[in-house]
């Protein structure tokens, strides 16, 4: 996740929070049900990539710090890239997202003065 934030920053982004999703930490819950490690094998949430929970928080936490963008770590489906923005209430995009946007920008002269493009809004 670092790596990821300082390519958020490199693109003049600024990184207002993060957010992991764990899964298979708790042990076992009281009646001996087995907990979250008994979901270890099944796959993340095809809606939305995380748990509802998690992301009503991150919802909270864009709006609390008026986030314009989320960006995942892990690739998104085109289902998750449709649902996550109406939940989330700003546009998300994933790590290869960046990575793809960067290949894109066009660098400057090498022996010119010009400056790449600053966008701060992105972030």
């Amino acid at each position: 996740m670092d790596a990821l934030a300082a390519e958020v920053s490199a693109r003049g982004g600024r990184v207002a929070g993060r957010f992991v999703q764990r899964r298979g930490i708790s042990g076992g819950k009281k009646g001996g049900a087995p907990g979250g490690k008994a979901n270890m094998d099944r796959p993340y949430s095809s809606r939305t990539l995380m748990s509802t929970g998690k992301v009503r928080e991150m919802a909270e936490a864009r709006m609390r710090t008026h986030a314009r963008v989320i960006v995942f770590f892990n690739e998104l489906t085109d289902r998750q890239r449709a649902v996550l923005p109406e939940i989330i209430g700003c546009p998300v995009l994933s790590r290869s997202d960046l990575q793809a946007a960067q290949d894109s920008v066009p660098r400057p002269p090498a022996t010119g003065l010009a400056n790449p493009p600053h966008h701060p809004d992105r972030c």
